[in-house]
């Protein structure tokens, strides 16, 4: 999540896991044995099945679908905004159901397929390649570690982790965090821009073989199309004002941010997620999945309507773990995450529904708005 042009590192160096705790490997040994025994046993694929595509193809309907009628459609005001709201709820969707599970290589064996659900994102104003150096190389491998995990640094006068500078305003952050999560694929439009460049800067675009000059003239054709659709169309074949048109547009964003924002923080930004630091020789003294289970946290796992549409990210211990996974798979293999975690001794958290943790976030905005590093 990133929003109000804060973005930072502390350092771009490499963190190691190390654990001299023979336990902890026999637990990640066990662990990887039990799970893909789960999918041999039943003759499974650890890829999307029919579940997965009927899903995309509803969420490509709420935000592709009320846009056509937007155009197409002589409809009252009221109706517009009920139509934008569901736009952002599509938008919000296809983020968390189809393009996470693309650009992370989990829907299908095959590379093009994986890469035409990952290019969802366009209908985001974004970009894949930003997403995935954010997300799966930082977040994941670096999960809430701070100055290394995006998700985690501070975001304009929201302050996520208690190693970050304490201001005088962020008592008040729990009160005022839900309001600019709205701002979060808002701020994209520009930021990714200034992602990109802070990312060549850090040395991760050569690392990963990428032209900076390249996915620059990518980032503005893909934002010029992306605005000249979603804004220009309107402008041109709809009798609605341009004022109307920008109203629209904010508020879908809005919806979109909300939304993600608020299922995104659930699972590593609340009470009982942990937030460790490097030694001096930049390691962490765990093994990385003991480490997965000290940062993250379940929530809601008897949710479907939230499990469907959220993309299984309430089963964040299970994605964190398995990310190749795709996540329609999740709840099935929670328990066996869960069994394995136990008997080694180590916690399996988890918040019983979706107000638990709401509360167990917005209680550690608290904590984060008084607590000194």
């Amino acid at each position: 999540m990133i929003f109000l042009l804060q973005i930072h590192f502390i350092c771009m160096k490499t963190i190691e896991f190390k654990s001299q705790n023979e336990h902890q490997t026999a637990f990640a040994a066990e662990l990887k044995k039990n799970v893909h025994a789960y999918f041999k046993a039943n003759n499974l694929s650890m890829k999307a099945t029919w579940r997965f595509y009927t899903k995309a193809i509803v969420m490509l309907s709420f935000y592709i679908g009320s846009f056509v009628l937007l155009l197409t459609t002589s409809i009252p005001v009221w109706v517009s905004i009920l139509l934008v709201l569901i736009m952002g709820i599509g938008e919000a969707g296809i983020g968390m159901s189809i393009m996470h599970d693309g650009a992370h290589g989990s829907v299908s064996k095959k590379d093009w397929v994986n890469k035409l659900f990952a290019s969802t994102i366009v209908l985001l104003g974004s970009n894949a390649i930003n997403w995935k150096i954010q997300h799966n190389m930082l977040h994941h491998r670096y999960t809430n570690i701070y100055g290394f995990d995006q998700d985690i640094l501070t975001k304009g006068i929201i302050r996520l982790s208690n190693h970050a500078p304490l201001k005088p305003y962020h008592r008040y952050q729990f009160i005022y965090a839900f309001f600019l999560y709205g701002l979060m694929t808002l701020s994209k439009l520009v930021a990714d821009f200034k992602q990109l460049f802070l990312f060549n800067k850090e040395g991760i675009m050569e690392e990963q073989r990428i032209k900076l000059r390249k996915e620059l003239v990518k980032l503005i054709v893909i934002k010029s199309i992306y605005l000249m659709i979603i804004v220009g169309l309107p402008l041109f074949v709809t009798d609605f004002k341009w004022w109307q048109i920008l109203i629209g547009f904010s508020i879908m964003h809005i919806t979109a941010g909300i939304i993600m924002s608020a299922i995104f923080q659930m699972a590593h930004v609340v009470i009982g997620a942990q937030q460790p630091l490097p030694d001096e020789n930049n390691i962490i003294q765990n093994e990385w999945h003991v480490h997965q289970l000290c940062v993250t946290v379940d929530f809601a796992p008897n949710n479907k309507l939230l499990s469907w549409y959220a993309g299984g990210l309430n089963f964040q211990i299970e994605h964190h773990l398995f990310q190749y996974i795709c996540h329609i798979h999740f709840k099935a293999i929670a328990p066996i995450i869960k069994r394995t975690a136990q008997k080694y001794g180590y916690d399996y958290q988890v918040n019983s529904s979706f107000s638990k943790a709401i509360k167990s976030h917005i209680k550690r905005l608290k904590e984060l708005g008084r607590m000194k590093p």
